[in-house]
């Protein structure tokens, strides 16, 4: 005898009735036990739906990851400006984000307030720098020209600028 794949669908459809119509009457019964104000039978428990201790438990976890996620943030903020503290103490300059792609770095030996460089970040995932015109680049063009266009060594245009505001300061 071969298998009659009708007959088993028949036969899958008939059990997923009985089922069904099993889950009916549990639901009807639960539905009538709240409905009265009474307590729920254990026997009639909604399956889908968490009982109270559960949902106790859940706020319980959700609270402490929140909590977990507030220190996370905390200590992330922390250590962001512990780096950006040591690189302006290593290198000289602070740098920050204008907007995206683009970096303001201002020297600690700069003359004046306004004193800044930016930088665009080029080419596929902003490997390479780019100089934008500021008031304060015009004023070196010749370690823009030297260290930018002929070395294209942004460290040595960094390096030597640094070391110009420098000794302008203590020989000032």
């Amino acid at each position: 005898m071969t298998v009659n794949p009708a007959s088993e669908a028949q036969q899958s459809l008939r059990q997923d009735q009985a089922r069904l119509r099993e889950e009916c009457e549990r639901l009807r019964q639960l539905l009538g036990a709240l409905g009265r104000g009474g307590p729920v039978p254990a026997g009639l428990q909604a399956s889908g739906l968490p009982s109270s201790q559960e949902v106790a438990e859940l706020k319980k976890q959700v609270e402490s990851a929140e909590l977990k996620n507030q220190r996370l943030k905390e200590v992330f903020q922390t250590k962001i400006q512990e780096f950006r503290k040591a690189c302006y103490t290593l290198t000289g300059y602070q740098v920050d984000i204008t907007r995206e792609g683009q970096y303001r770095l201002t020297s600690m030996y700069a003359e004046h307030k306004d004193d800044c460089l930016v930088f665009k970040a080029a080419g596929p995932s902003g490997a390479t720098m780019q100089l934008l015109e500021t008031a304060f680049s015009r004023s070196v063009p010749e370690l823009v020209q030297l260290h930018l266009l002929a070395q294209d060594s942004i460290p040595a245009f960094l390096s030597a600028l640094t070391l110009d505001l420098f000794s302008r300061q203590t020989v000032a």
